[in-house]
């Protein structure tokens, strides 16, 4: 299937900002002959309107997804939220790994409660595990799991986690689409 214009010219950012070809270690603990440097791309602010325009596409062309707030793990997510409460009008917050000591404490951090729909959103998913902490850690706020959304999945399996639980999946990319097989 053709990308649609907000997955291509992401496509053309991760190639010119974010690939990069050699040996790595991922959060996983698996190796890759590359790599996605996720931030180098969505900590650019030129690339806030392009990174949310394409999760709100993404999720609209699989049938659309109700939230009232988009946010996930710290620091990976934290971009990424923040492109779609730009491009939404939404909400975003962010998933501490550890509460914190002090202030109100807690995991979260940013204007959602329980109750809420939430879009958990990550920037690069081999495994998945960051983006299930951080659906876990919503849940066990209260949050209602709207839909989870990746700007790339790698490894290709995170929609089967997903699914298992009921959450619908909206990956913006998948690793075919920049060149490379799942978890290569």
């Amino acid at each position: 299937m053709a990308l649609r214009p907000h997955q291509a010219a992401l496509v053309e950012v991760f190639k010119e900002h974010g690939i990069r070809e050699g040996e790595f270690t991922l959060a996983s603990g698996r190796t890759s002959k590359w790599y996605l440097d996720g931030r180098a791309v969505t900590f650019r602010g030129d690339c806030f309107e392009l990174i949310g325009k394409a999760i709100l596409e993404t999720i609209e062309a699989s049938g659309g997804c109700e939230f009232d707030a988009a946010g996930g793990l710290v620091v990976g997510a934290v971009p990424v939220a923040l492109s779609v409460a730009l491009a939404s009008g939404k909400r975003s917050f962010a998933v501490r790994k550890e509460p914190k000591g002090h202030g109100i404490g807690g995991r979260i951090a940013g204007p959602v409660s329980p109750g809420e729909r939430v879009l958990v959103v990550e920037d690069t998913a081999t495994s998945g595990g960051s983006l299930i902490e951080a659906v876990d850690a919503l849940e066990e706020l209260g949050c209602i799991i709207a839909g989870a959304t990746v700007l790339l999945d790698r490894g290709g399996e995170l929609g089967a986690l997903l699914a298992a639980r009921s959450i619908p999946y909206f990956p913006v990319l998948n690793a075919p689409d920049v060149g490379h097989e799942f978890g290569s």
